[in-house]
C-alpha cells in the first residue's frame, strides 16, 4: 500500500516525534540525581535499608523530632497537645523582629529603652530570667535582642516590644498573625516572654514549624541562638542550652521553663546537607530536657538522610507552548528540592510531573505551571510547583494564527 504524505499526516508525524522527545526529557528528569538501581533480591539487604527502630524513649508531655529542610515529622508523642512554651516563646519575638526589619520598620542600631515597666516585670526583682540592661536606659536593637535569646532575658522581651509594637498587647497581635503566616495552627500568644497564661499556648509541631521558619527566614537572627554566653554590665550569664557544648552540630535554638510548662528545649542541628529540629516539652529537669533531645538529634541523623533532588533554576521537564516567541518552555523549581528518607530508601524514590497539556503564551518567568511529586512506598515526601524558568513572550501575528490552526487541528 503506497503511503501518501498529507499534511494530516505531516502534522502527526510532527506531533508524535515531540511527545516521543518530551517523553524522553521527563522520564530522565523523574530520576533523581545520583540515585542509583535497588540492590537485586538475593543480595542480603544492607543495614541502612533495614526499618527504621523505635525513636528513643523521652521524657517529657510531647515531642517531635522534625526535618527541616520539608517539614515532615520523623517521630513524634502528642505532637498536637496544647501547652504553654515558656520562653520558648522568645522565637516568635524574634521572628516578629526579624520579619519588622525586613521590612524597614525597625534597625538594629535603634535604641530601645529599658523603660521601669520593662524593668519591673521581667528585670532582676522578678523570679524570671532578666537581661541586665539598667532601667530607664537605653541599647541598640541588636544588643538587646541577644539579651533576649542568649540570657532569656524577660525584661528584654518586653522592651523590644515596646519599641516595635508600642505596647506588649500590640506586639501580641502582630506575633499571632506571623505565626498564622507561617502555618501555626494550634497557637496563641499574648506575651513576648512567655510567662505563664491560661491563653497562650502552642503545641510540639507548631513550635518546631517556628524553629524551622527562623533558620530558612531570618539565619542572621537565628545565629544569636549559638551565642555560649553574653555580658552585659558586669553581669556575664550562659546560655542555657546545654547542647551548645555537647555538640558542635547544634547551633540553637532556645530553653524554657516555668512550674506549669515544666523544662522545654527546641534544639536544632546541622551535619552535611541534613538539618533536624527537635522538640521536647515538659520535660523533668534542664538535664534531662538535653540528654532527650540529643537522643532524638542522633537517632535521627542515624536512621534519616537527606537528598537534593532538584537544583533551583535548573532545567527538569520542557514543555510546548503554543502562539509563542518561542515553541518550549523549560521548567524547574524556585528553591532546591531537599527531600529527608530513611537510610538506603533513596533508590526507591519515584519523582513524577503534572504539567498541563496545553500551554499559551504568554507566560511570565517563574509562574507555577504544575508540580513535581516524589513518592516512595505510596506516600508524598515532596512536593514542590514547577515553574517556568524564563519567559515566553507572545508570537508574531502570522505565529499565533499558524498555531491556533494546529490547535484546532490536533483537537
Amino acid at each position: 500500500m503506497k503511503f501518501r504524505f498529507t499534511p494530516r499526516a505531516a502534522a502527526l508525524a510532527l506531533s508524535s516525534a515531540f511527545l516521543v522527545t518530551t517523553a524522553a526529557g521527563l522520564a530522565a528528569a523523574q530520576a533523581p540525581a545520583g540515585a542509583t538501581a535497588a540492590p537485586a533480591a538475593a543480595q542480603p539487604p544492607a543495614s541502612d535499608a533495614l526499618p527504621v527502630p523505635p525513636p528513643p524513649a523521652i521524657q517529657g508531655t510531647a515531642w517531635v523530632l522534625m526535618d527541616a529542610a520539608s517539614g515532615n515529622v520523623l517521630a513524634s508523642h502528642n505532637p498536637d497537645l496544647r501547652v504553654e512554651p515558656a520562653s520558648i516563646t522568645k522565637v516568635m519575638t524574634s521572628y516578629v523582629i526579624a520579619a519588622e526589619m525586613a521590612g524597614g520598620k525597625v534597625k538594629d542600631t535603634d535604641q530601645v529603652m529599658m523603660t521601669e515597666n520593662a524593668w519591673r516585670k521581667g528585670g532582676a526583682g522578678t523570679d524570671g530570667s532578666y537581661s541586665g540592661f539598667e532601667v530607664n536606659k537605653s541599647a541598640p536593637l541588636v544588643e538587646m535582642e541577644k539579651g533576649m535569646v542568649v540570657q532569656s532575658g524577660n525584661d528584654a522581651a518586653i522592651a523590644l516590644a515596646e519599641h516595635v509594637a508600642g505596647s506588649e498587647d500590640a506586639f501580641a497581635a502582630l506575633m499571632n498573625q506571623y505565626a498564622a503566616r507561617i502555618g501555626l495552627k494550634n497557637s496563641h500568644f499574648v506575651n513576648p516572654h512567655g510567662l505563664s497564661d491560661p491563653n497562650h499556648y502552642s503545641t510540639a509541631r507548631d513550635l518546631a514549624l517556628l524553629g524551622r521558619a527562623m533558620v530558612r527566614d531570618f539565619p542572621v537572627a537565628y545565629s544569636y541562638n549559638k551565642i555560649k554566653e553574653l555580658t552585659v554590665g558586669p553581669i556575664t550569664q550562659p546560655n542555657r542550652n546545654l547542647l551548645l557544648w555537647r555538640d558542635s552540630s547544634v547551633d540553637g535554638i532556645k530553653t524554657g521553663h516555668h512550674s506549669k510548662a515544666g523544662y522545654c528545649l527546641m534544639a536544632s542541628a546541622k551535619r552535611g546537607d541534613q538539618r533536624l529540629i527537635s522538640v521536647v516539652m515538659g520535660s523533668t529537669s534542664e538535664a534531662q530536657r538535653a540528654t532527650d533531645s540529643q537522643a532524638l538529634l542522633n537517632w535521627g541523623f542515624r536512621f534519616y538522610e537527606t537528598h537534593k533532588l532538584y537544583d533551583a533554576g535548573k532545567s527538569i521537564a520542557k514543555q510546548k507552548v503554543w502562539k509563542g516567541a518561542s515553541d518550549e518552555i523549560q521548567l524547574g523549581v524556585a528553591e532546591p528540592l531537599l527531600v529527608t528518607v530513611p537510610r538506603g530508601k533513596y533508590p526507591l524514590l519515584k519523582p513524577s510531573m503534572d504539567v498541563p497539556k496545553t500551554l499559551v503564551a504568554p507566560i511570565k518567568k517563574g509562574q507555577a505551571i504544575g508540580s513535581v511529586k516524589v513518592m516512595l512506598g505510596g506516600k508524598v515526601v515532596a512536593q514542590r510547583p514547577l515553574v517556568a524558568l524564563a519567559a515566553v513572550e507572545e508570537g508574531g501575528f502570522f505565529k499565533r494564527l499558524w498555531d491556533e490552526f494546529w490547535m484546532w487541528w490536533e483537537s
